[in-house]
């Protein structure tokens, strides 16, 4: 086995698809997000995995992780979130992505025949547009608005109305569009805390799981309405002990001396880093499950080693396997211990620590 690997449970993503799909309903399409390698558990296996389920759409953010699907054999529909039509003209028709528009002076770039998403910035004050709704209709008259959406900046937070306020901004576009003859045929504005806390009037008719899909949802900030996705993660992190060994009281760990024994005790040193996406953080203040029992973190988490307690688990030994993520350790905890939120987690793990399909 290599020093450290990612072991990914195909068939945990599928039933969370699945899960979702049954919570929004038939007429509702669910659009899983595929960008960023699939949040590291690998777009290609995780995208032919969900087409296989029915999926219908896939969204990515950028034209590459839209090539690299399409050569892959990904034959449904895709959703570019996050790339300007210039960036390569001709690809958007090549490879047959479908691009979302924030800038409606992007739409005139387009194919006349091309069809496209239009995002609106509903409040969130980031990608899509924020013209006024008589520009919006005047610059989609006539085009191939296929799809309408926006994105929300706090769905998880029910101390705040911001949801509520992005959503009626919504509305007000689509309806000024409907009464000009502009009737998109997908709408979404939906992730994964909108379906998990069932906040159902913003389904609409396509939802756009990411961080749900893996088997995460977000902690509610507030009383939520609900909690419906009984998801789990699909993603567990191994790495190997390279060596064991006893060491006296007063002895100094790694880097810096950021950890002195205060007893005599055994350690062991872990064939992973900050090198393979474990938080530089999280040195003396984590844990890791040696042989199914919590084990501290001892000083510096280092480039491509970490050291740990073994003093709950004398029997492992050199060449066994430890756990970082999986069992009773998930992206939340991590973290939560590392100071930064989940996503940054999973989508931090480096490119160089290989996964295996379970």
């Amino acid at each position: 086995m290599p020093r450290t690997w990612l072991e990914v449970s195909l068939d945990r993503i599928a039933l969370n698809y699945r899960i979702i799909q049954r919570t929004v309903g038939a007429a509702v399409q669910v659009m899983p997000v595929v960008k960023a390698d699939a949040y590291r558990h690998g777009a290609t296996a995780v995208a032919q995995t969900l087409e296989h389920e029915g999926a219908q759409w896939f969204a990515v953010s950028n034209l590459e992780e839209g090539k690299a699907l399409r050569e892959s054999g990904i034959r449904i529909s895709i959703l570019v979130m996050a790339e300007r039509v210039d960036t390569d003209p001709r690809a958007w028709k090549e490879f047959k992505l479908t691009p979302v528009i924030h800038d409606l002076n992007e739409i005139a770039l387009l194919d006349p025949a091309s069809a496209y998403h239009l995002k609106i910035d509903s409040g969130m004050g980031r990608l899509g547009t924020n013209a006024p709704i008589q520009e919006i209709i005047d610059k989609t008259k006539g085009t191939r608005l296929e799809g309408l959406m926006t994105h929300f900046a706090s769905s998880a937070n029910f101390q705040t109305d911001q949801t509520r306020r992005q959503h009626e901004r919504f509305e007000q576009v689509r309806l000024a569009l409907e009464h000009s003859g502009i009737r998109p045929t997908y709408l979404h504005e939906a992730s994964t805390n909108p379906l998990h806390f069932n906040d159902s009037g913003t389904w609409r008719n396509i939802v756009r799981p990411g961080y749900g899909i893996y088997g995460y949802v977000s902690r509610s900030k507030g009383k939520a309405p609900g909690e419906l996705l009984d998801v789990a993660p699909a993603l567990t992190w191994k790495a190997k002990l390279l060596l064991t060994k006893q060491v006296e009281q007063g002895t100094p760990i790694g880097y810096g001396a950021q950890y002195i024994a205060e007893k005599p005790m055994r350690i062991g040193i872990l064939g992973v880093g900050y090198a393979d996406g474990l938080p530089h953080r999280l040195g003396n203040r984590s844990q890791v499950l040696a042989a199914g029992q919590l084990a501290n973190i001892l000083g510096a988490v280092s480039m491509d080693v970490t050291t740990i307690d073994l003093s709950n688990a004398p029997h492992i030994q050199a060449g066994d396997a430890v756990t970082l993520l999986g069992e009773s350790i998930d992206a939340r905890q991590m973290a939560r211990d590392a100071g930064t939120i989940a996503y940054s987690i999973l989508c931090g793990i480096s490119t160089r620590v290989p996964r295996i399909y379970v």
